[in-house]
């Protein structure tokens, strides 16, 4: 059987997108990633000299590509106009309010409170372990109601 062939794997040239963070506290990171935000752990390796990595299962993976303008207004909206660093992490979850409360005891710093966006999402903001800014959103309307709206397109 062929990588092309395994069951349950997605077809097409991409299968899978990995985000690689180093982390200068691993376990701290991992505690947090794992435990507190919920990925589950698909797989961990050791090797010499202290060498650790877990690959945690986030769901779906998209990469979104924005402009400057368009990162500018999700600041502006997600943040009050707090720069976002180049790359952010965002986590889809069904109750922004009570997952960014439970992410904050765990150890993450607050930097917007949830708000509703014009997108219809619920959108908090958090510095997170790894040195990662993380925004968590949790959809107010289905795709399709979305598309109706003036300036959202699907393919």
């Amino acid at each position: 059987m062929t990588h092309d062939n395994l069951p349950g794997r997605p077809s097409g040239p991409v299968r899978q997108l990995r985000l690689v963070v180093e982390a200068e506290d691993y376990d701290e990171a991992l505690r947090f990633y794992r435990d507190a935000v919920g990925l589950p752990e698909r797989a961990a390796f050791e090797g010499d000299g202290d060498a650790r990595v877990a690959i945690l299962d986030a769901g779906v993976a998209t990469l979104e590509i924005a402009n400057p303008a368009q990162k500018r207004m999700i600041d502006r909206v997600e943040a009050d106009g707090t720069p976002s660093a180049r790359i952010r992490v965002a986590f889809e979850v069904d109750d922004s309010a009570g997952t960014t409360a439970a992410l904050v005891e765990a150890g993450a710093e607050l930097v917007a409170a949830p708000r509703e966006t014009p997108w219809r999402s619920l959108n908090a903001r958090l510095h997170a372990p790894a040195g990662l800014e993380v925004t968590l959103f949790q959809e107010l309307e289905t795709p399709e109601a979305r598309q109706e709206r003036p300036g959202f397109t699907a393919p």
